[in-house]
């Protein structure tokens, strides 16, 4: 089941559960607008190549919307089109005054010079430019883009519409990025594991954590459960696996990690199958890889009391009701994850006000976000019975609906 049809499901299932009018359904369905625009550039021999650039803007009831660009060489539309509407419900699910957006170019980022790249994202801007905007679409980066391919977006989009440093997030700090946006999807996932485990009357010290997925989210995520006295007894990346049932020293790994590139042959503990991984006895896993790595093949054989989707769709659908029925809890991606994109919207606010806060004050306002949105989530949990993936869906789907209706769609 790919992550369209995943969403669509959630979404439906929320929808009936709230009662929601066939037509209004059908109408929060289908994308605000889809934009698709060819960028030809010159390569760095003199050589013109075409790419095929793209934006779907889900939703704007609640707000500007809100999403990532990604440089990849298999964006597919579908997946796009999830992620958009994924970003529509998260925003609700966080309530941060957004909407959801998704977009790309179709490229190897790998393959360019850096002065490719900065053409390519310069096209991609003047084609978009009047269809972006402070308070209309409002990008950040994502897979194979990062702070400089904001910091020329901002750019270019400035020489047409003024000095806007508001119409992306995730820049440098020199050019308005706000601080703590480094760390702000890890330190969510984190205080949302926290509000999760004060349910259950359990706090990080003391538990043991397995975390899948090395790169900034999880490493952030090992680092503060470490400064919290968790023990990580279980890291993975593309490089390979480690494990130490004692717990691993955290900063002496990320050392490691910084000096080789590599998980593998790091002293501290020994080496274990990637596969192995998931299913490897702990309390509490988190994902902060790829998506669809638990599914009817492992998830029977999953160990884990708490799993914590730090990454997009984990688990597939057959995974989710296998681990329902073991009385696994599942803390789901719309919400887990919603801390960088909670940043992000601090940054707007503090481009707009032209003021900027302490990283401290970053951090308390993502702290208060993420534990309310945890108290709103259990309440629809509560109201309409069900589990933590339907309480996220039916409160972020419900405050969309609402928005929807007051604006008077029919009209």
């Amino acid at each position: 089941m790919n992550a369209l049809a995943g969403t669509s499901r959630n979404f439906r299932l929320a929808s009936r559960l709230l009662g929601l009018d066939s037509k209004l359904e059908k109408s929060l369905l289908i994308p605000f607008r889809e934009i698709k625009v060819e960028c030809t550039i010159p390569k760095d021999d003199g050589t013109l190549v075409s790419y095929v650039g793209f934006r779907i803007q889900h939703d704007n009831a609640r707000g500007p919307m809100k999403g990532g660009i990604r440089y990849h060489p298999e964006v597919d539309p579908d997946e796009v089109n999830a992620l958009a509407q994924l970003m529509t419900w998260k925003t609700a699910v966080a309530d941060i005054p957004y909407g959801g957006a998704k977009g790309g170019i179709g490229c190897s980022p790998r393959d360019l010079s850096k002065s490719e790249l900065e053409r390519l994202t310069r096209v991609f801007t003047q084609k978009i430019h009047d269809l972006i905007g402070i308070h209309t679409d409002v990008p950040a980066p994502d897979m194979g883009t990062n702070a400089q391919t904001m910091a020329w977006i901002l750019d270019e989009y400035s020489k047409f519409h003024g000095h806007s440093p508001a119409v992306v997030t995730g820049k440098p700090i020199d050019l308005g990025g706000s601080l703590g946006r480094e760390a702000a999807t890890g330190r969510g996932v984190v205080y949302a594991t926290e509000a999760l485990l004060a349910e259950y009357w359990k706090a990080v010290k003391g538990l043991t954590f397995i975390i899948q997925g090395f790169g900034n989210v999880g490493s952030w995520v090992a680092r503060l459960i470490h400064e919290r006295g968790g023990k990580v007894i279980a890291v993975s990346d593309v490089t390979g696996a480690v494990k130490n049932q004692n717990g691993i020293d955290i900063p002496q790994l990320l050392k490691h990690k910084e000096a080789t590139g590599s998980l593998t042959g790091f002293s501290g503990g020994d080496s274990l199958d990637p596969s192995e991984l998931l299913v490897h006895e702990c309390d509490v896993l988190v994902q902060c890889a790829l998506g669809g790595v638990l599914n009817r093949e492992n998830a029977a054989h999953v160990k884990a009391k708490f799993i914590i989707e730090a990454a997009n769709h984990p688990s597939d659908p057959e995974a989710d009701e296998i681990l329902s029925k073991k009385g696994v809890i599942i803390l789901p991606d719309i919400y887990a994850n919603a801390g960088g994109v909670t940043v992000s919207y601090f940054e707007w606010v503090q481009n707009i006000q032209g003021f900027m806060w302490d990283e401290d004050k970053v951090n308390k306002e993502l702290k208060r976000y993420m534990t309310q949105a945890f108290h709103n989530i259990k309440t629809m949990c509560q109201t309409h019975h069900c589990n933590l993936r339907m309480g996220a869906f039916t409160l972020g789907v419900n405050r969309v609906a609402r928005a929807t209706l007051l604006r008077g769609w029919e009209a």
